[in-house]
């Protein structure tokens, strides 16, 4: 990924990233390339990824062992050149995204420690935390097939390379343009770009140490 200094993130920004916006594409070449869109969780303390993914799903397939990209993508939207303070200019894109460069493997319960089902309870309860006791809705016989259907991996990380590219190097007029363009957009993808550019302090057109808009 093409990344100018003035975009790059550090490791634990990435990190930031991979954990609010955690559904990827996975990306393999198995003579050819193929990709699939799947929920991965980042593990800090082994610093992997952590995943599942149906059986019938033809990818995981003779991965074991092979080098593979995930890419994170956060919010993006376009950018007017009218938003700009001055002309000329052009329309541009902006957004954060990571790329994750790592080792597929697949989990062994008793070499790894983690269990198909327990890949299932950590990724359900990343985004519903109490519905893994809902016997009503998600009965123990049903996961325990559920279960069987699936196969759990991880991904060994290698390198993260992120950036954020949110007009951050622009001038201060120019960064207040789009962030109030964005801010008054009734598209819900300006509206997610902006809470982005927040939640990192970039591209708002403040002083670095002053607190964001909230």
């Amino acid at each position: 990924m093409y990344i100018p200094a003035a975009m790059s993130l550090n490791d634990a920004e990435a990190v930031s990233l991979i954990d609010n916006y955690p559904f990827a594409l996975l990306i393999s070449n198995q003579q050819g390339l193929v990709a699939s869109h799947l929920p991965l969780l980042f593990d800090s303390d082994r610093r992997r990824l952590i995943g599942h993914m149906a059986k019938a799903n033809g990818q995981w397939r003779a991965l074991d062992g092979q080098s593979v990209l995930v890419v994170f993508s956060g919010p993006h939207a376009y950018i007017s050149p009218r938003w700009y303070e001055g002309s000329p200019n052009v329309p541009t894109w902006n957004y954060t995204a990571a790329h994750v460069y790592g080792t597929f493997k697949l989990l062994n319960p008793t070499e790894d420690g983690l269990s198909v089902e327990a890949v299932l309870k950590q990724t359900i309860a990343r985004f519903e935390s109490d519905l893994w006791q809902d016997e009503a809705v998600m009965p123990t016989d049903y996961v325990g097939k559920l279960s069987q259907a699936i196969v759990a991996f991880e991904i060994v990380v290698e390198r993260i390379e992120a950036k954020a590219k949110l007009g951050q190097q622009r001038k201060i007029g120019d960064q207040q343009g789009v962030s109030a363009a964005l801010k008054a957009s009734g598209r819900l993808d300006d509206k997610a770009l902006y809470r982005e550019m927040q939640r990192m302090g970039l591209g708002l057109g403040i002083e670095s140490d002053a607190a964001p808009d909230q």
